[in-house]
């Protein structure tokens, strides 16, 4: 089973005999998961940032490790050693848990950044390099990192680099009233019930299937200028010293497409890259002292930038390419044009 929205449908599904309420971070995982991305879960203690990583990982039904980041953590403790053998005489490969196809980094901000940076290689390429061999990870391979966003102390902020190789930074923030009620009843109905009670919902061939059904979505040339107009519009915001980059338009592309392909729809939509926008883009942006000192939120210069840019018309049809995007076929002077140039694409 291939198929992008029966599979985020089932993975919902299963999740939600345990989680209560966040269809939006699920959601975001999935879409992250189908692009190949990874994700950074950003939230206060105890709104269920691990538990919300690990029962996503279960009902995928593929190996995967949790990696508790502490500062006396070494690089080799995440992508692995060489372990020398008295009895053979040779040194054999121990493998990190860096090997399995999704890793849940719980504290990220806890490592220092000497072992923060043993993530890059492996978020970018799917491979490591351990004393010069370089491994390839498995496929699919998937990092979904945790932070606490309030606690500084003995803590490491991620670099721009590191920021900048996920796809997504999502928000888990209190439930309102109501799901928290449902919550409780939950909890106190069955205070056993735990990650241990999901099953998995697909296996790696499927995943690697609806990630090739994400890439042959269609994009319309004006839902692709869209997103280009809200990444170059973040690079001319007086708030920001460095915009988004050339890989935050592709991620915000694919991003999109993948959003497409979970509700059921071939094509994208302008609504795609809108939704997207901020827990795409909003990590990335490295803001000026001017909008630091005033305290302005990353999301914040989103949303302006959102507000700036106008969308393509919502009652297009974005299921066939712009005609005054479709190639021209050149002709002579004077000549006439060959028999297939009827302004539509090959």
């Amino acid at each position: 089973m291939g198929d992008p929205a029966a599979l985020f449908d089932g993975i919902r599904t299963e999740a939600g005999q345990v989680l209560v309420g966040n269809r939006e971070i699920l959601e975001g995982l999935t879409i992250a998961l189908f692009t190949r991305g990874h994700v950074l879960l950003e939230g206060v203690p105890g709104v269920a940032k691990t538990t919300i990583a690990t029962l996503f990982a279960r009902t995928l039904g593929f190996d995967y490790r949790r990696i508790q980041m502490t500062p006396d953590l070494l690089p080799a403790d995440i992508t692995g050693t060489r372990i020398y053998r008295a009895e053979t005489g040779e040194f054999d490969l121990q493998k990190g848990p860096i090997f399995s196809n999704l890793v849940v980094v719980d504290e990220i901000n806890r490592a220092t950044p000497k072992t923060q940076s043993a993530l890059l290689e492996a978020m970018q390429e799917g491979q490591v390099t351990i004393e010069g061999e370089t491994h390839d990870l498995p496929e699919p391979f998937m990092v979904v990192a945790t932070q606490n966003p309030i606690e500084m102390e003995g803590t490491f902020g991620l670099p721009e680099a590191q920021r900048d190789r996920f796809l997504a930074k999502l928000r888990v923030g209190i439930p309102d009233r109501s799901l928290e009620t449902e919550l409780l009843d939950a909890f106190d109905a069955d205070p056993a019930q735990d990650s241990d009670d999901v099953t998995p919902v697909v296996d790696a061939d499927g995943i690697l299937a609806a990630q090739r059904a994400v890439d042959d979505v269609f994009l319309n040339a004006e839902v692709r200028d869209y997103v280009l107009d809200i990444v170059e519009r973040t690079r001319e915001s007086a708030d920001v010293a460095y915009g988004a980059s050339p890989r935050a338009a592709i991620a915000l592309l694919q991003a999109s497409k993948a959003r497409a392909a979970i509700r059921g729809r071939s094509y994208a939509i302008p609504d795609d890259p809108k939704a997207l926008a901020e827990p795409v883009l909003a990590h990335r942006l490295v803001l000026s002292t001017d909008a630091e000192l005033s305290d302005v939120a990353p999301r914040a210069v989103i949303r302006n930038v959102l507000a700036d840019v106008t969308p393509p018309d919502a009652s297009a049809d974005y299921t066939h390419a712009s005609a005054e995007t479709t190639a021209a076929t050149p002709v002579g002077d004077g000549g006439d044009a060959p028999d297939d140039a009827d302004g539509t694409d090959d």
